[in-house]
């Protein structure tokens, strides 16, 4: 029995220990790994129990020669392809080619003829086309002029009377005049749609779930019907630094909701770039960005709050969270406010010069959706567009009220209540979250906003500049997506539990495409059919006039295609079309019905007007249509015809 036990522990040893060279056989000499061996493969770490030969000795074996030869080490052109093979096809390298080619396929015909049409209509994109050429020919040429911009001549600070798009400086500075800037945005356009996509799919994929559930999540929340209706909101399209700021700072935390905290996988990086992308998000405009502040301050006081409690109460042994983490989240959190107070305060300046930009709980509520747009959709969604027709016609302003996240991302979202891979308690947690979301969604519809939006409307800095309620679905449907990836999630699992059994363990083909139809599914419901309309092609004198220039007929839509016309050389205009008009601009307009007349004459002198431009093709119907070819004879000006327009001289 001893023999016996003595034999096996003496196989054991062999088999699990490596071999020990005796002291004899090295002839007193110890092996050691200098620092030129740390780090290589084993297979490159060649050693010897013999001393080194100077001379290669004699052997009686004829064959020697036919042995393998050594294994040489790649060269450096040999490891750098490996290295850039490796990089290409690392799943986030996949994902960013993939989000790419989905968006320029979901966003067709946007980048059909991107030099002369735009998504959706000529009125507000073509505002944010001229946002985004403003602000990066302003900080190449003269920062400190950055908020008192050529539009809306002479009043101040008129860049801060809507969404900036500032995020999109380094963008504008790239070509100049009104096809340079259509042919940015609708880049930026389908771009937008690409970084929506990736940023679903990192934070779904932070939150722990496969690939197949992050994509189908992802494409949820990119290509909802309710966004099509968006299209002529580049600054409401482009969110997609909200989840991608979220899964950074979750993955510089070492957080998943799957798995918890877990804080071996922090990285001091990844927080960083999560509230750099934050920051980001924010410079784009208030009109997603305030709510995702205050979201994000929640975050970050709940989730300290649960760290502190675990911590104390439920942890065996605690957690650390480190000192540099913690100072990154500081100097971070300290950038992110830094970069909202100095957005904000344009704003504030706006607010006080002009009492009439203020919303109301009346604004509110002509905006506020009821219960039934959360199941319509928006006439640009190619399947649901005609067959919600009648329901459309029910809302009051339906623009903004057909909020119809899709009806499949619906039915992934309740099967992520019964079948998920997320716990019960983080289940329903996210219908919770759905559920209060989608009531501010609603605004003053839910019981009038007395216990919902109209406490943050009333009493929360910066609410009352938001009158479209129904924008908070962005985050019911980002919630949504969540609960619907779970769903999947679990499915591919039960997909891989059925291919165990099988003689091979791959799923067969059927299994395969069994597990790809959600995400065809979310995809199809999310096609559109939004027009491309063509864009007003410039006239010839806003390409060579200094001005100030105001052209004429002025309304808020017509004034923004003279802003984007002014992206020439960006001379001051009266023009201008934003969220609200300002008394000035308003007084122009009434003045100069009767233009050219004596007194409409001396007011614009006066105001500094030096041009005044009168467009043929927008004249029916208005008050020139019979003065437009009168002469002037008298009046002190000069008159000329320069292609469809007319241009007076003052």
């Amino acid at each position: 029995m001893t023999g016996k036990r003595a034999a096996a522990d003496g196989d054991q040893a062999s088999t699990a220990d490596p071999v020990r060279p005796d002291p004899a056989s090295t002839n007193g000499t110890e092996q050691q790994l200098d620092e030129t061996t740390v780090g290589r493969p084993e297979a490159e770490l060649v050693t010897t129990d013999d001393p080194p030969q100077t001379k290669a000795e004699p052997t009686d074996d004829p064959f020697i020669a036919f042995g393998p030869a050594p294994e040489s080490r790649p060269g450096r052109l040999v490891r750098a392809r490996r290295a850039v093979v490796r990089v290409l096809i690392h799943e986030w390298s996949l994902a960013t080619v993939a989000a790419l080619v989905v968006a320029v396929a979901m966003t067709w015909p946007t980048l059909r003829y991107p030099l002369y049409t735009i998504p959706q209509d000529t009125w507000d994109p073509t505002l944010q086309a001229w946002q985004m050429a403003w602000s990066g020919h302003i900080l190449l040429t003269d920062p400190t002029q950055l908020w008192q911009s050529n539009t809306f001549y002479p009043q101040s600070w008129s860049f801060a009377f809507s969404d900036t798009l500032l995020g999109y400086a380094p963008a504008g500075m790239i070509g100049d005049g009104p096809v340079a800037a259509v042919l940015r945005y609708n880049i930026i356009f389908v771009l937008a749609h690409a970084l929506a996509a990736l940023g679903a799919y990192a934070l779904i994929r932070q939150l722990g779930t496969g690939r197949t559930a992050a994509a189908v999540g992802a494409a949820g929340y990119a290509y909802a019907p309710w966004l099509l209706s968006q299209a002529g909101h580049l600054h409401i399209v482009s969110n997609g630094g909200i989840p991608l700021a979220l899964a950074m700072l979750a993955r510089g935390h070492g957080w998943s909701l799957r798995y918890g905290y877990r804080p071996q996988r922090r990285s001091v990086s990844w927080a960083l770039a999560g509230w750099l992308t934050a920051a980001w998000q924010i410079s784009l405009g208030f009109g997603i960005g305030l709510p995702f502040i205050y979201i994000l301050a929640i975050i970050c006081l709940v989730s300290l709050a649960m760290y502190l409690v675990r911590r104390t109460w439920f942890w065996p042994q605690r957690k650390p969270f480190g000192a540099v983490l913690l100072l990154t989240d500081l100097a971070g959190g300290a950038l992110f406010t830094a970069v909202g107070v100095l957005l904000a305060i344009p704003y504030f300046r706006v607010a006080e010069l002009h009492p009439n930009a203020a919303r109301t709980m009346a604004d509110l509520a002509a905006y506020s959706p009821p219960v039934s747009g959360f199941f319509t959709a928006p006439a640009e969604s190619l399947i649901w567009g005609d067959r919600h027709a009648d329901a459309r016609a029910a809302l009051p302003w339906h623009p903004e009220m057909t909020l119809l996240p899709g009806f499949v991302l619906y039915a992934l979202a309740l099967a992520g209540l019964v079948l998920s891979v997320w716990t019960w308690r983080q289940r329903l947690l996210l219908l919770a979250g759905v559920l209060l979301t989608g009531i501010l969604a609603m605004g003053s519809s839910f019981f009038s906003g007395t216990y919902s939006y109209g406490l943050l409307f009333e009493y929360v800095p910066g609410w009352d500049g938001i009158r479209t309620p129904g924008r908070m679905m962005l985050w019911t449907t980002l919630l949504l997506a969540i609960l619907a990836a779970g769903a999947v999630a679990a499915f591919v699992g039960r997909v891989d539990d059925i291919a165990r059994q099988r003689v091979t363990e791959r799923p067969g083909a059927l299994l395969r495409l069994a597990t790809l139809l959600p995400l065809l599914l979310v995809l199809v419901e999310g096609l559109n059919v939004t027009p491309h309309p063509v864009v007003p092609e410039q006239p010839q004198i806003m390409r060579v006039d200094d001005g100030p220039i105001l052209v004429l007929p002025s309304s808020q839509n017509l004034d923004q295609h003279v802003m984007l016309w002014s992206t020439t050389r960006f001379q001051p205009v009266v023009n201008g079309g934003s969220g609200f008009t300002p008394d000035q601009l308003a007084e122009v307009r009434e003045v100069t019905r009767t233009f050219p007349d004596q007194s409409s004459i001396g007011y614009l002198r006066e105001l500094g007007v030096r041009t005044v431009v009168l467009r043929r093709d927008e004249v029916p119907g208005t008050p020139w249509q019979t003065t437009v070819d009168l002469p002037v004879d008298g009046l002190g000006i000069d008159r000329v015809d320069i292609g469809d327009t007319v241009v007076y001289r003052l």
